[in-house]
């Protein structure tokens, strides 16, 4: 879009900063219309799963569980240890790749309709806000206006339901960090047998009504990392809300009995005036604009007010609006494309051959061999074992390619449901038996009679030393 210097002077600054740079606050038009239903409809369902998703279990656990102080992650049932770090790792470099994929090919949109920091500012607290405080023109007057008795009830009254939610959402969020039933015995036992957990609450807490409260549209701009890599990302292929200036273009102010002759946009200013980020989205695509469409159910109301058609401000790539063009894959959409089938594909195997248990048998640090009665050697190994089930496991070890006796140091071996185990063992070989200095030995590990994994490790002797 070719714009003047008057129109280009938009870049010099962003509406949330003033002339003597100091925060301006945005007071956005409440915003209506079929994509915002659209999005409030998801939006409800995105809750229902937020604060449902910690009081759903499976086999007594949680069916989300990203417990980073004891390095125990549940997805969706499957229970992730730091042994299986690398599959975790591997999903969150598809998830990046997906989000490059899709901001390319779908710019900002997941900002507008899936971002939590939009779900909930939007969908809950700015709801509150229209609410108790009114539209736009009633929260300025009231920002403006000297403490009167009705802004201190208005302003307490919001004060305590955004600090309520904040709770509330602090509470969800620690859910996912320690389970709902860790939570839950901050109200069952008390404060002081759960004092971390409560400290931590109320660090959640303070943060989300801070964010809320106050930061608001800066996470979006200055925060979040997400509005950074757009930058880069995107080119004249991206489908974005954009304004079509082909058709727009020169804007007018639409006085009675006009003959028509100029651009649809009658320059009302309701698209700047419903922004949460407070910019023009006329002058292009932007850093601020988080694709909420709010801007676009605006146009489309007046259009159809005016009898012009709707899609003045749509979804749309700047090739496409420029040049007519319908969208078409590019080279970069189908090389990431490729990449993340990729991933996805080694994702997906590393799952499927994933292995309940995790068995290391290493030789005793320091020791040879030992000589043993009947003409026999034996040579002392430690054993460990991770035991990623929601069952103990009893454990019993086996040589497969040998004919030799085990000899568990102690107790007989036992891995605890999700536990860690340890122990020591002797392997037990005839001389005559033994070939070689160093010979391959071959442990199948059983529980419950059925084999679980299987363990190649060395058995050294004396045979070199004879010979």
């Amino acid at each position: 879009m070719e714009l003047d210097n008057e129109h280009e002077s938009f870049r010099d600054s962003i509406a949330t900063i003033d002339a003597n740079g100091k925060r301006a606050w945005i007071f956005p038009k409440k915003p209506s219309g079929k994509l915002f239903n659209l999005r409030a409809y998801l939006s409800y369902v995105y809750l229902i799963v937020f604060f449902g998703l910690p009081l759903i279990k499976v086999n007594g656990d949680p069916l989300f569980l990203i417990d980073v102080f004891h390095k125990k992650f549940i997805l969706f049932g499957m229970i992730f240890w730091p042994q299986d770090f690398f599959i975790f790792g591997l999903g969150m470099l598809i998830f990046i790749v997906f989000v490059a994929l899709f901001t390319v090919v779908f710019g900002r949109v997941f900002c507008g309709w899936a971002c939590p920091q939009t779900i909930f500012m939007e969908m809950l607290f700015r709801r509150i806000e229209y609410f108790i405080e009114g539209d736009a023109n009633q929260q300025r007057a009231l920002k403006q206006a000297p403490w009167t008795q009705e802004k201190m009830i208005k302003r307490s009254l919001k004060f305590i339901s955004f600090f309520a939610l904040s709770y509330l959402i602090a509470n969800t969020f620690l859910s996912y960090l320690i389970s709902f039933d860790e939570v839950a015995k901050l109200y069952t036992e008390g404060l002081s047998a759960n004092s971390g957990s409560f400290i931590a609450l109320l660090i959640f807490t303070f943060i989300f009504y801070f964010v809320y409260s106050y930061l608001r549209e800066q996470i979006c701009l200055i925060v979040c990392p997400y509005g950074r890599m757009q930058g880069v990302l995107l080119d004249k292929n991206s489908i974005v809300v954009a304004y079509d200036y082909e058709r727009g273009e020169p804007r007018h102010k639409l006085r009675k009995n006009e003959a028509r002759g100029k651009g649809d946009c009658i320059d009302c200013g309701l698209c700047v005036k419903v922004c949460p980020t407070g910019i023009d989205i006329r002058n292009g695509t932007q850093l601020e604009c988080v694709n909420c469409t709010a801007c676009i159910d605006e146009c489309n109301s007046v259009m159809e007010k005016v009898n012009l058609p709707i899609g003045l401000i749509r979804y749309a790539s700047e090739n496409g609006i420029k040049n007519k063009q319908q969208l078409a894959l590019t080279t970069r959409m189908k090389a990431y494309t490729v990449v993340l089938l990729v991933l996805l594909g080694i994702e997906t195997f590393l799952l499927a051959t994933r292995s309940d248990y995790d068995v290391s048998v290493l030789r005793a640090k320091g020791m040879l061999y030992q000589q043993q009665p009947n003409n026999k050697i034996s040579n002392l190994y430690t054993i460990k074992l991770v035991n990623k089930t929601r069952n103990d496991l009893p454990v019993e070890i086996k040589v497969e390619n040998l004919d030799a006796d085990i000899q568990i140091i102690g107790k007989a071996l036992m891995v605890k449901h999700e536990g860690v185990s340890e122990g020591e063992f002797f392997i037990i070989l005839k001389k005559s038996d033994v070939k070689k200095r160093k010979s391959i030995i071959e442990l199948g590990i059983y529980s419950n009679n059925k084999k679980i994994k299987t363990i190649k490790t060395n058995f050294l002797s004396n045979v070199s030393r004879n010979t």
